[in-house]
């Protein structure tokens, strides 16, 4: 036990120009995976290590790739070591880490990821790199169209073959090293080493050496596990009352589904919290930008799938919430690997509905943990006190609706003042009616009619005096209007 506590990266076997980098990096003694693994990989051998996350794999076969790949050179396209991982996000960070590594040494590589320009990638290769880091798909469309050979790879990396078998890369895997020299070295890792796994392993790798420096798909003993039992409907809110009252700083909060990641990313948004959300149908240069966010601290809470899961070494991640269960008992390793890296403490929570029994079971199994599930009100104690605020919040709107009762009655005595026989019904009735009659007695045909009485009186007085005179003889219907050669001679005179 001591002499593990005292080894060194001198210890291993390693240049003295590496060792300076590793020490400027901050590393001074190596992990357990690391001290195990490098001695067989410079020595040539074929490696299956298992361990789980945040353990320094990418170091493990990095470290000793670049003292093997100092002596010689590439040629254009044909790069002498292949670096396979299954997300976007380990490629980047495994090509940081020989960034940061081979600082005095001539090793370069490239990196040929879904997402990215095509022709930028492809000026990478003409730049003859030593270390290919790709993807599995894009690897293949790049070989398909003749930009890459590699017969000349004399190292090949598998790094989580669990989650390249859970994504169902394994096909496109099998056609890679179909592609590759038969004699190579080859380093396969992966966090858990089942069954499926090590058939795997069986036909990738010749005579390996085995390193394994823990049970398989055991968690770290820094992060406190809660399970928690809700509803499907009462997940957010519980979620929300979790995140305010266990001081989470940044967290990282997985779910299943791609389309939950950005329902629940928006509605946490929707209540105040700075999160983000990260999922593989989202643009490469989304993703990332939203993992440099994370990184900054610009983001705090990241909401994503298990994309994210798998790789990604991001410091100081306080919490790890499963709003879902995941359906892949090792899953739950490798996501609650995220947080209680590098020795510090972490706290990993999940929350289970009634439909997640099958899941929680497997993962007590995979990983020996009795993991019990507890119901809100042992977790979330101060929820009771945010229930007593709630009658509070609701006593204050009474002050304005004691106000409103008093606005009534200071409107009722404006309306006393005035004459009470004018109602407000009679008083407009009566507005109105003054308003008709005055138009119709200021009509001009208002005068018409006088002068109608005066035309007919006129009329009346002369039917009169007609009626009152003497009959004449004529012709019946005539009357006034008879001519003068039909009247008769003697009365037309008197007449007259």
């Amino acid at each position: 036990m001591t002499t593990e506590q005292s080894a060194t990266f001198a210890d291993l076997g390693l240049s003295d120009e590496l060792l300076e980098s590793v020490l400027e990096a901050g590393y001074e003694h190596p992990t357990p995976i690391q001290e195990k693994s490098i001695p067989h990989v410079l020595m040539g051998r074929d490696v299956l290590g298992g361990a789980q996350t945040g353990t320094g794999k990418t170091a493990s076969y990095a470290l000793p790739m670049i003292d093997i790949l100092a002596s010689g050179s590439s040629k254009a396209r044909m790069p002498r070591a292949l670096v396979l991982a299954p997300t976007r996000e380990l490629a980047q960070q495994i090509a940081g880490n020989f960034t940061t590594y081979s600082k005095r040494h001539s090793i370069t590589h490239a990196v040929l990821i879904g997402g990215e320009s095509m022709g930028d990638q492809e000026r990478a290769l003409e730049a003859s790199p030593d270390v290919l880091i790709a993807t599995p798909g894009r690897l293949l469309d790049m070989f398909g169209r003749g930009r890459v050979i590699m017969s000349g790879v004399k190292t090949l990396v598998i790094d989580e073959a669990d989650r390249m078998l859970d994504m169902g890369f394994i096909p496109d895997v099998e056609k890679i090293v179909g592609l590759l020299p038969r004699i190579r070295q080859t380093l396969f890792f992966s966090a858990t080493l089942g069954p499926e796994i090590r058939s795997l392993a069986d036909r990738f790798l010749i005579n390996p050496k085995e390193v394994k420096v823990s049970p398989s798909a055991t968690v770290a003993l820094t992060v406190a596990h809660t399970m928690i039992s809700v509803t499907q409907r009462d997940k957010p809110r519980l979620l929300r009352d979790l995140i305010k009252q266990k001081n989470v700083q940044t967290a990282i909060i997985f779910c299943n589904r791609k389309r939950d990641v950005a329902t629940l990313s928006e509605a946490l948004q929707r209540f105040g919290l700075n999160a983000g959300g990260l999922h593989g149908d989202m643009a490469q240069y989304k993703r990332s930008e939203m993992l440099e966010s994370f990184k900054s601290g610009k983001v705090t809470l990241l909401v994503s799938s298990d994309v994210a899961g798998r790789g990604l070494d991001i410091e100081n991640v306080s919490h790890v919430f499963n709003f879902d269960v995941p359906m892949h008992a090792e899953d739950y390793v490798h996501r609650v690997g995220r947080t209680g890296r590098a020795g510090r403490t972490g706290t990993a929570i999940t929350l289970v509905t009634k439909d997640d029994a099958r899941y929680v079971d497997s993962i007590r199994r995979l990983t020996g943990q009795p993991l019990p599930v507890e119901p809100p009100e042992a977790v979330t104690k101060p929820a009771p006190a945010l229930k007593k605020m709630a009658p509070e919040a609701a006593t204050e709107p009474e002050v304005p609706t004691e106000a409103t009762k008093v606005a009534p009655a200071v409107e009722d005595k404006p309306a006393a003042e005035p004459q009470r026989d004018a109602a407000p019904d009679t008083s407009e009735k009566r507005e109105r009616k003054p308003r008709s009659r005055p138009r119709r007695a200021e009509k001009p045909p208002a005068e018409k009619p006088a002068q109608r009485t005066e035309g007919n009186k006129d009329d009346r007085q002369r039917a009169a005096k007609s009626r009152s005179e003497p009959k004449r003889d004529g012709v019946v219907g005539m009357g006034e209007h008879m001519p003068d050669f039909m009247r008769d001679p003697g009365g037309s005179s008197g007449d007259r």
